[in-house]
């Protein structure tokens, strides 16, 4: 992807980057195929209707598809007991032909997520969420990495934004993407401030990023006039609404059309981070293959 210079407002475009990565994986699978071996194979497990969850499998299936993956739903209704889902994901973890097992978050409120991960395999934890994925990371050492935070690294070194030395505000400390970013972008040698609901004078501190990660799980929270001019702006959020019209309406964390007027690089909602969660998922689902076969 060749970067055109432009002063503010660049888009950084998740999809297209995506679009690359898949294309980089399928050339991979092929060649495996080629020396005769078999599929990496990815086992994704779904309990609930949760619409939005549904909508995230469907596209991580149809993106397995695209590169060679093999994919393998299960799926749950709402009601199921906590002994089906472990008996589930511990036949998936004997399983020689599953590489990356997914459990899509969140799980019903009878069902416990922090127990469900404590039986996953860590070898086949793709969205890098055992504790052994997280103590690796912390630690730095090789492990799965969380798919958001990998996506959002891989994005900064594409348009070669610089990290080493800057001040990193990263919005949200969940253990999916905000913890773990800030481990990332620490390892890269940035100084990251972490920001929660309890943080006080949050504008003045976002004023003060020359990368801003905004993790808040809330609609335009972040405002256009919180943006250090010439500053990175990631948009990890996203929501669907309606407009005035009832049209449905996609938005982010981010005031996005007030913060590109003022930020260097900045990801849409739609076609930004979202892309590369699902890129860095198959990447995870191979790298794990790899692992398990020896084959790297």
């Amino acid at each position: 992807m060749v970067l055109q210079e432009q002063s503010v407002g660049q888009v950084m475009d998740g999809k297209a980057l995506a679009a690359s990565v898949r294309e980089t994986l399928k050339q991979e699978v092929d060649m495996l195929l080629a020396a005769g071996k078999r599929r990496p194979g990815l086992a994704v497990v779904l309990v609930g209707d949760d619409k939005a969850s549904a909508l995230y499998v469907k596209n991580k299936t149809q993106s397995c598809k695209k590169v060679g993956i093999e994919s393998f739903m299960h799926t749950f209704p709402a009601a199921t007991d906590m002994e089906t889902l472990l008996n589930c994901i511990t036949t998936l973890n004997e399983s020689e032909a599953v590489d990356g097992i997914l459990v899509q978050l969140p799980l019903p409120a009878h069902l416990s997520s922090e127990e469900v991960l404590s039986v996953l395999d860590p070898n086949k934890d793709v969205d890098g969420l055992t504790i052994e994925s997280m103590g690796r990371l912390f630690a730095g050492k090789t492990g799965l990495r969380p798919c958001t935070p990998v996506g959002v690294m891989a994005l900064l070194e594409q348009y070669n934004v610089e990290v080493e030395g800057k001040h990193a505000v990263v919005i949200g400390r969940s253990n999916l993407v905000g913890k773990p970013i800030a481990m990332l972008l620490m390892q890269k040698n940035a100084t990251v401030t972490m920001c929660h609901s309890r943080t006080k004078d949050l504008d003045q501190i976002c004023q003060n990023a020359d990368i801003l990660v905004v993790a808040a799980g809330k609609r335009e929270f972040v405002k256009g006039s919180w943006v250090k001019p010439g500053a990175c702006v990631i948009d990890v959020g996203i929501h669907h609404t309606h407009g005035p019209a009832g049209e449905s309406v996609i938005s982010g964390d981010v005031q996005y059309v007030d913060a590109a007027k003022v930020a260097r690089f900045i990801t849409p909602v739609p076609g930004g981070v979202g892309p590369m969660t699902v890129a860095m998922l198959l990447a995870n689902t191979i790298v794990a293959y790899e692992r398990r076969t020896g084959i790297k």
